[in-house]
């Protein structure tokens, strides 16, 4: 008989902000089929029997390809095991939960989705950065910075993106940043554009940038930001001076809970780099 398979989001980062319903997912797994960005904690949650199996990508570097993680999930579920894929952020969100949704369909194999809390919108409100606000944003887009290498390059339409929503929220975008930058502002978006860079979003780990459009791409290499980053676009960023002023310090990670405020600041020419330490 089938056993089958639950695909769960492990949330942004911060392990205390996964759901209580994948945290019951992960209790009754036999397999953990696991990412890289997963939180280590959080498969202590699963049963000590339960087998784990890390699958993690990250840029030019598979464990597995797609397919054979695929593979791999119909084939413990076909032998009667209950299986949680545990991808970082929510399931179908760039994390390909779509193309393994598909195939355990195609096999017949009884599966579940388990929303998690996309870094998309978990790592700007743990900078202090609210997407919309109705001073300044009514609306935001979600896109990925980092295109399937199958598709015919260029089929992110950054042209009709740059002006068409109030804050832009780029993931897997980094690497590309400077192309993405000046696609923007060719596109329209105005060069003085507030940029935040958030680095590690709701971790012990996280950092934040923020600069402009036209000087972002340089800023990121000169602070040294890392993957993964979450970029925002938008005027919503320079709101977050004024939020982040009103926060009290706890000693949880989160907005400005243990972020420590003189952090670093870098002097660039014009610009000021602000990055923001999160301490346990």
């Amino acid at each position: 008989m089938n056993g089958c398979v639950a695909l769960v989001g492990a949330g942004p980062g911060d392990p205390g902000l996964m759901t209580v319903r994948g945290l019951a997912a992960l209790e009754r797994a036999e397999v953990v089929v696991y990412d890289r960005l997963v939180d280590p904690r959080l498969l202590d949650e699963a049963p000590a029997s339960a087998l784990r199996v890390f699958v993690g990508k990250a840029s030019g570097a598979h464990a597995l390809p797609q397919e054979e993680i695929n593979a791999l999930l119909v084939t413990h579920a076909r032998r009667g095991r209950r299986v949680v894929r545990l991808k970082g952020g929510d399931p179908y969100v760039f994390g390909r939960g779509g193309e393994e949704a598909e195939a355990l369909a195609a096999a017949g194999i009884p599966f579940e989705v388990v929303p998690g809390v996309s870094s998309a919108v978990a790592a700007p409100a743990a900078a202090g950065i609210p997407l919309t606000h109705r001073a300044v944003a009514s609306s935001f887009a979600v896109v990925t910075g980092h295109e399937d290498e199958r598709r015919a390059p260029g089929r992110v339409d950054w042209s009709r993106l740059a002006t068409a929503v109030d804050t832009l929220v780029i993931l897997m975008g980094l690497e590309n940043l400077p192309r993405i930058a000046r696609a923007l502002m060719d596109a329209g978006r105005a060069a003085e554009t507030p940029v935040a860079l958030v680095e590690r979003g709701t971790t012990s780990a996280q950092r934040v940038v923020i600069g402009r459009l036209d000087t972002i791409a340089t800023l990121a290499v000169s602070a040294g930001v890392r993957s993964p980053t979450v970029i925002v676009v938008g005027e919503v960023v320079a709101l977050r001076s004024r939020l982040l002023a009103g926060v009290e310090v706890s000693d949880e990670v989160g907005v400005g809970a243990g972020e420590q405020r003189l952090a670093i600041e870098a002097e660039l020419g014009e610009e000021v780099v602000q990055v923001l330490l999160a301490a346990r």
